[in-house]
């Protein structure tokens, strides 16, 4: 995926969620954080950031915050990003051979998943997850505690034993990792339930991304190990 009118800043301050105060140019201006994840190793300031300008010049702030450098490392932080990747990723026939049917938010018991796919003669639900969070080379999901990602891994197992195929896609949004693992620090519940839904007949696979200031793409495999 591509984006538009991307400008450089310097990442000041978070007052919540949803705003970040980056310098752009020598002003302080208020931007939008399209992610609701802690991200706490990487908004610091002083950071070097990515924003790319809105579209709609009737929005209270005018840009989105989409990347961030830690360290040489440029990791994109956009939580809307990873379903569009995959869904690009799709088009080019990886994955699965022959595609009848892509159809993205989908009902199925409680659970809105993030694709229905009919392919290869399956009937298949993906759930895909944003990764931000590394360490030493490590991938690791979530940064904080995730009732609905929980919520999401029981309907999955449930789906399998229904006769669906079921996948969760986890979008590393970086480049240079080595392996992929639940993060049992934060939430071990989740963790746990990884791995549960994994021994259910989930399959649970791990991406690595190319990011570039303006572009995001899904590169290869990475080894999905669970402690």
């Amino acid at each position: 995926m591509i984006y538009n009118n991307v400008v450089s800043g310097r990442f000041v301050s978070r007052p919540n969620r949803f705003i970040a105060i980056v310098d752009v140019d020598g002003a302080e201006q208020m931007c939008h954080v399209k992610n609701t994840g802690r991200c706490r190793e990487l908004l610091v300031p002083g950071a070097s950031v990515f924003l790319e300008v809105s579209s709609n010049p009737n929005r209270k702030t005018k840009y989105d915050l989409i990347s961030v450098y830690k360290g040489d490392n440029l990791i994109n932080i956009d939580s809307q990003a990873p379903n569009k990747v995959f869904n690009e990723w799709l088009n080019e026939n990886k994955l699965f051979n022959d595609i009848k049917l892509v159809k993205p938010e989908t009902k199925y018991g409680t659970s809105r998943f993030d694709f229905y796919i009919e392919a290869d003669g399956k009937k298949i639900f993906v759930e895909t997850k944003g990764v931000t969070l590394e360490e030493n080379g490590t991938a690791m999901f979530p940064d904080a505690p995730t009732e609905r990602g929980r919520k999401h891994l029981m309907e999955l197992s449930d789906s399998v034993r229904d006769g669906y195929d079921a996948y969760v896609v986890f979008i590393i949004q970086m480049s240079g990792v080595k392996v992929f693992k639940p993060n049992i620090r934060t939430d071990l519940t989740f963790s746990k339930d990884l791995k549960k839904a994994s021994e259910s007949g989930v399959k649970i696979i791990a991406f690595d991304s190319m990011v570039t200031e303006i572009s995001l793409k899904i590169n290869d495999y990475i080894p999905v190990l669970f402690d």
